[in-house]
C-alpha cells in the first residue's frame, strides 16, 4: 500500500488528527483493560495469554502504521519562508537560533531546504502584513511558517487589538508615524494566510510563545486568546501547526522553577534551551518522527559551540570599544576653568 504522506490526508497540514488517534489507542488500552476482567480471568491461561497477545499486537500494529504514515513534506531544494519578529530575526542571527536548527535538521535527515530569513525585531502583524510580498512571497517560497503575536500583546497601548471589539475598548498608539495602520490580530493574520495560500506557499502556524515565563501573568492570559485565534484558524483553513505556546507552557510547569527563566534570556527572546524547543516543535509540525527528531537534534552542537564563540567574540568586541571610549576621553584635555 502507498504510504500517504500527511499532506494527502488533511491538504497542507502536517499534523496528525489526534482525536483519530488518541480514539484508536484508547481501543487498545480497554483491549489491556478487558484482559484482566473477571470473564478473562476465568478462562484457561493460554486463552488469556492469546487475549493478552491480541491486545499488545493490536497497540503495536497501531504505533507503527502512526510512525509509517507520517512524511517529511519539506522536500529538497524547496524554500520555507519563516516571517516573525526579533524572536525569529535571532533565530537566523544566532548561529544555534531556532531558523538555523529547523534547517540543520532537515539536512540531517536529507532534506536541503533553503531558507527565507524574514524576522524584524519589534514587527507585529500589521508590519508583517505591510511587508509579506516584499520580503517572502517576492523570493516564491513552497512554505512560510508565521510567528506573529507576542509583540502585538507586549506593546501594549502600542500592539495590535485581537478584534473590533477590543479596538473599540482600548485608544492604541502608532509606535511612530510611519507604523502601518494596524488593523486587527485577526483581520492581519488572515489576510497574511490568504495571500501566502494564493502565491502558492503552504502556511505553517507557530502559536506565540510566552511573556516573562509567568503562565498566569495578565499579559498570558491576554495572549491565550490571540493563540486561540490561531489555533481556529489553523484548523478552518488547514494548516501546519506547530503549537510552541503548548510546548513552552508544559516545559515551564515541568522545570517548576518560579521566578527563573527557563527558556528566555528576557521573558521573550530565546535561550539556546528554548530555541532547540521551538526548532523541534517545527520539525514534527513537518512530519518528522521521533527518530528522525533526534536525528536533527544530534545535528545541533557544533551549531550551539559556534554560538557560544560567537557570543564571546562579540563580548570581546564589545569590551575593547568601551575601553577605547574611557582611553579616549581619558586623553582628551580638560578645558582650562576661566
Amino acid at each position: 500500500m502507498k504510504r500517504r504522506t500527511p499532506a494527502e490526508h488533511f491538504g497542507s497540514c502536517a499534523v496528525m488528527d489526534t482525536d483519530a488517534s488518541r480514539s484508536s489507542l484508547d481501543s487498545g488500552l480497554l483491549r489491556l483493560a478487558r484482559f484482566d476482567d473477571k470473564n478473562t480471568m476465568n478462562k484457561s491461561p493460554s486463552h488469556r495469554l492469546s487475549a493478552l497477545s491480541s491486545a499488545i499486537l493490536a497497540m503495536t500494529l497501531f504505533a507503527f502504521v502512526q510512525t509509517a504514515s507520517a512524511e517529511i513534506v519539506v522536500k529538497s531544494g524547496e524554500k520555507i519562508g519563516f516571517l516573525g519578529d526579533s524572536i525569529t530575526a535571532q533565530g537566523w542571527e544566532n548561529p544555534a537560533g531556532y531558523v538555523r536548527l529547523v534547517i540543520a535538521g532537515l539536512a540531517a535527515n536529507g532534506v536541503n531546504a533553503e531558507p527565507i530569513h524574514a524576522g524584524i525585531g519589534g514587527h507585529k502583524s500589521n508590519d508583517m502584513l505591510e511587508r509579506l510580498e516584499r520580503d517572502v512571497l517576492s523570493k516564491k517560497p513552497q512554505w512560510m511558517t508565521l510567528s506573529c503575536g507576542v509583540n502585538d500583546v507586549w506593546h501594549g497601548v502600542k500592539g495590535v487589538p485581537l478584534d473590533d471589539a477590543q479596538a473599540a475598548a482600548t485608544v492604541y498608539e502608532k509606535r511612530n508615524p510611519k507604523e502601518p495602520e494596524k488593523g486587527t490580530y485577526k483581520k492581519n493574520i488572515t489576510e497574511i494566510v490568504e495571500k501566502a495560500q494564493a502565491a502558492g506557499a503552504k502556511v505553517m502556524i507557530l502559536t506565540a510563545t510566552v511573556i516573562r515565563e509567568e503562565p498566569n501573568n495578565e499579559e498570558n492570559h491576554k495572549l491565550a486568546a490571540y493563540n486561540e485565534f490561531l489555533r481556529g484558524l489553523a484548523k478552518e483553513k488547514h494548516l501546519a501547526l506547530a503549537d510552541l505556546n503548548d510546548d513552552f507552557q508544559k516545559r515551564i510547569k515541568a522545570e517548576n522553577k518560579p521566578g527563573q527563566k527557563v527558556l528566555t534570556v528576557d521573558g521573550v527572546h530565546m535561550t539556546t534551551a528554548g530555541n532547540n524547543l521551538r526548532a523541534t516543535g517545527i520539525l514534527r509540525a513537518f512530519g518528522l518522527n521521533e527518530s528522525e527528531i533526534k536525528k536533527a537534534q544530534e545535528s545541533w552542537p557544533p551549531l550551539e559551540v559556534a554560538a557560544q564563540e560567537a557570543a564571546k567574540q562579540a563580548a570581546e568586541a564589545k569590551a575593547r570599544a568601551a575601553a577605547a571610549k574611557a582611553a579616549a576621553a581619558a586623553a582628551t584635555p580638560v578645558p582650562a576653568a576661566k
